[in-house]
């Protein structure tokens, strides 16, 4: 089963009756809420998704900026959003997918069929869709979601992730190599882990690559059939997007939710710098 859908492929679903719910996940760092973005126009049906409420909780610096909501939490928010079972979850964003990312790989956890729009809102409009401003409120789902977590990757597990599989950073180079570090106390990386930026996935427009594409990319750094894997970002957002581009090459990876926001935030952790692992 594709991961992503194509904008046809969402109006073919919408022609053919198909329990749809769609969610919009407009999260960026330098504007976390997106619900004014929502307002100013949105795909008709879609119900907004606070990634930073619904998506993550909030607690201690050591625990990153984005961890994990509980299951029943995330439960109550999918209600929120009129998720029945039986329903095809679509999320999209306006961030080449990175956002959206999120919800699908909580949801995918959670036992949900779902699915991230390809292009995201960009590809929706370019076809010449309309959009609109209402405030969606569906009448509450009934959804009974899976426990989640079991991809999810503690501090220690990405610790010792280097010694028997490849741990992806997929954050910026510079990042990686410790040149600048904008958001966190400490520059650099998880020692043992090898750079692989989200944006080497995507097209000009964000719409992902081909799978041969990927699987081509992620052959360079040691990754074939087989091959364990995790990955890790600044905060747990853009590490949900490698991992569901590499399930559509056919490749499970693990994430670690609390990436580099809780490792430079955690005392005693081990950092490396420059661009070899470490």
């Amino acid at each position: 089963m594709r991961n992503f859908l194509s904008v046809d492929e969402l109006t073919a679903l919408f022609a053919q009756g198909a329990p749809v719910r769609l969610i919009d996940v407009r999260w960026r760092l330098d504007r976390p809420d997106g619900r004014a973005d929502y307002l100013a126009g949105h795909i008709p049906g879609a119900v907004y998704v606070p990634l930073d409420t619904e998506l993550s909780t909030h607690g201690r610096a050591d625990e990153g900026r984005h961890p994990l909501p509980s299951t029943a939490t995330l439960q109550e928010a999918a209600r929120r959003w009129g998720v029945r079972e039986g329903d095809v979850v679509v999320a999209y964003d306006d961030a080449k997918g990175i956002s959206a990312a999120r919800a699908w790989w909580l949801l995918r956890q959670a036992g949900v069929d779902v699915r991230v729009l390809d292009g995201g809102l960009g590809a929706w409009t370019a076809a010449g869709h309309g959009l609109t401003t209402d405030d969606v409120t569906p009448a509450l789902g009934d959804v009974v979601l899976d426990e989640i977590g079991a991809d999810a990757l503690s501090i220690d597990e990405a610790a010792a992730f280097p010694a028997s599989g490849v741990l992806l950073d997929v954050r910026a180079p510079e990042r990686y190599r410790g040149e600048t570090e904008p958001l966190d106390p400490v520059a650099g990386h998880i020692p043992g882990a090898l750079n692989l930026p989200t944006l080497r996935h995507l097209d000009a427009d964000g719409t992902i690559l081909d799978p041969d594409s990927i699987r081509a990319t992620i052959a360079e750094l040691g990754v074939t059939a087989g091959t364990p894997v995790a990955a890790y970002c600044g905060s747990g957002v853009t590490a949900a997007h490698t991992a569901m581009v590499l399930a559509e090459a056919g490749v499970d990876a693990k994430v670690f939710p609390g990436s580099w926001s809780q490792w430079s935030n955690t005392s005693g952790r081990p950092v490396a710098i420059g661009s070899e692992p470490g």
